[in-house]
C-alpha cells in the first residue's frame, strides 16, 4: 500500500524533549562549573572567582529577585563598569525568564530616566561612580525600581549611595542552589539594549536567546575563541552584551579578567600579569594603546588577539599595532543585530604581503558569520549593489515597546 503520509523517514519526528531545546546560552555557565569547577572564570584586581563559585552567585542573584518578586518579562536594568556583578547578571536575571537591560554608564542623566521608564525596569544595579547621573535620573521618574548597590573596592572616588541594598548582601539572601529552568521557547527575550539614533530618543532592541547562542557560537568559531582563553574587558559590557563575549568566553571555560575603565598602561600590565590572550575594543582604544609612552608599556612578550569594530582602522594603526605584539582582526555588527556579524577572513596569500600591504588588507570586512542567515550590500541613496557588505540576518531585534511590526519599522533592517 502507498505511504501517503510523505517518506517513512519524516514520520514522527515532531519535536519533543528527546531531539529538541529551546537555544540559549545561559546553559553555558552550569556546564563549564561542571566540568571545571576550581577553573578561575573571573579576575578583579587581586579577587578570584572560581567557576563554581560563579554559577553559584548567578544562582544567588537568581533566587534573590525571585524572593523580591521579580519574575518573567520583568526588567533588570544595570548602569554598571565591567565588574563581577555584570558578568553574574548575564546569568542570573535570565535564570528566572526576566530581562537584563545593560545601560551605557556615559549616558545622561535625561537619556538613562528615558530607558528605565521605557523598559519598564523594576530593579537598578548601580555602581556609585555613576550616581552623579543615576540619581538626578531616578528623581525623574514616577515609579522607582528596586535600587541594588554595588559597592566595588576598587573604586575610591566620589559617589552618593543610592541603593536600598548591597549587592552582596543581596546575593547572600539568595540560594546557590537555586534550580533555574531553561526557557520553553528560545524566542524569548533575554537583553534589551538601546541604541542611539541621530533624532530621537534612544532605540530598544531586544534580544532573544537563541540570537544571543548563535552571536556567542559565531564568535567562537570566527575568531576562533579557543579553550581557555584569558579575555581582558576593554570593550564595555553594556555594548550588546559585550558583543555576546560575556556568554561565548563561558563557554569556553575562558577567564574573565575585569576592568573598569581602559587605562592603557594598566591594561599592558594585566596582559602580562595575568596572561591575557585576547580582548576588543573601538577603534579608539587601539589608538590609546598606540600612544601609550614607551615608558609605561609593560612587555608581553607573546601575540595578543585583538577585535576592534566599526570604522576601518587606518592601515597605520593595524602595522602599529603589529609591532606592539598585536594581531588585529576587523569586523562589523549592530546593536540591532546581537553585535559583530561580519568581520574580515585573512587569507593565506597575505602572509607573504609586506606588512603595510597586509595591514591595508586586514582593515577591510565583510565576511558574514556564519551563523548569519544572509547579508545584503546596497548603497544608501540609490539602493544599488555595492562593495560594502551590511549584516542583516532574520534575527534582527525588535523594539520591545514601540509595537513595532517588523524589522523594518523598528531598525531600519530590510527582512
Amino acid at each position: 500500500m502507498a505511504n501517503t503520509d510523505g517518506n517513512i523517514f519524516q514520520q514522527g519526528l515532531g519535536r519533543t524533549s528527546a531531539n529538541f531545546a529551546p537555544l540559549t546560552p545561559l546553559g553555558f555557565l552550569p556546564r563549564t562549573a561542571e566540568i571545571h569547577p576550581e577553573r578561575v572564570a573571573v579576575i578583579h584586581g587581586d579577587r578570584r572567582i572560581t567557576y563554581r563559585d560563579f554559577d553559584a552567585r548567578a544562582r544567588r542573584l537568581a533566587s534573590a529577585l525571585v524572593r523580591r518578586g521579580i519574575g518573567p518579562g520583568d526588567t533588570v536594568s544595570a548602569v554598571l563598569p565591567n565588574v563581577p556583578a555584570m558578568l553574574d547578571a548575564h546569568f542570573g536575571v535570565p535564570m528566572i525568564g526576566a530581562v537584563l537591560n545593560t545601560i551605557n554608564t556615559r549616558l545622561d542623566a535625561r537619556t538613562i530616566a528615558y530607558i528605565l521608564e521605557h523598559g519598564e525596569a523594576k530593579v537598578l544595579l548601580i555602581d556609585r561612580e555613576y550616581a552623579s547621573t543615576v540619581g538626578p535620573a531616578l528623581e525623574r521618574l514616577g515609579t522607582k525600581p528596586l535600587v541594588i548597590e554595588v559597592d566595588d573596592p576598587l573604586y575610591q572616588g566620589p559617589g552618593e549611595r543610592l541603593g536600598e541594598v548591597e549587592y552582596e548582601a543581596f546575593l547572600a539572601m539568595g540560594s546557590p542552589d537555586f534550580a533555574w529552568t531553561p526557557p520553553a521557547d528560545e524566542g524569548l527575550p533575554i537583553a534589551l539594549n538601546y541604541t542611539s539614533g541621530t533624532t530621537g530618543n534612544p532605540k530598544g532592541v531586544v534580544y532573544h536567546h537563541r540570537g544571543a547562542f548563535l552571536e556567542s557560537v559565531g564568535n567562537i568559531m570566527m575568531w576562533p575563541l579557543p579553550p581557555r582563553a584569558v579575555y581582558l574587558w576593554t570593550l564595555p559590557m553594556f555594548h550588546c552584551n559585550g558583543w555576546c563575549y560575556t556568554w561565548a568566553v563561558t563557554a569556553m571555560g575562558g577567564t574573565h579578567v575585569c576592568l573598569r575603565r581602559v587605562d592603557p598602561p594598566l591594561v599592558c600590565q594585566l596582559i602580562a600579569r595575568r596572561g591575557v590572550t585576547h580582548m576588543c575594543g573601538a577603534p579608539t582604544v587601539l589608538t590609546l594603546l598606540i600612544q601609550t609612552p614607551p615608558e609605561q608599556r609593560t612587555s608581553f612578550g607573546r601575540v595578543v588577539e585583538i577585535q576592534t569594530g566599526g570604522s576601518s582602522p587606518p592601515a597605520k594603526v593595524i602595522r602599529a599595532m603589529s609591532e606592539m605584539g598585536f594581531r588585529v582582526t576587523h569586523l562589523y555588527g549592530l546593536t540591532e543585530v546581537h553585535g559583530p556579524s561580519t568581520l574580515c577572513a585573512p587569507q593565506e596569500a597575505w602572509e607573504a604581503l609586506e606588512i603595510g600591504e597586509r595591514a591595508e588588507k586586514i582593515a577591510r570586512q565583510g565576511v558574514r558569520y556564519p551563523t548569519l542567515d544572509g547579508s545584503r550590500a546596497r548603497e544608501s541613496a540609490t539602493r544599488r549593489s555595492t562593495a560594502r557588505w551590511w549584516p542583516i540576518p532574520r534575527h534582527c531585534g525588535r523594539c520591545r515597546r514601540t509595537g513595532a511590526r517588523s524589522a523594518r519599522s523598528c531598525c531600519g533592517a530590510t527582512p
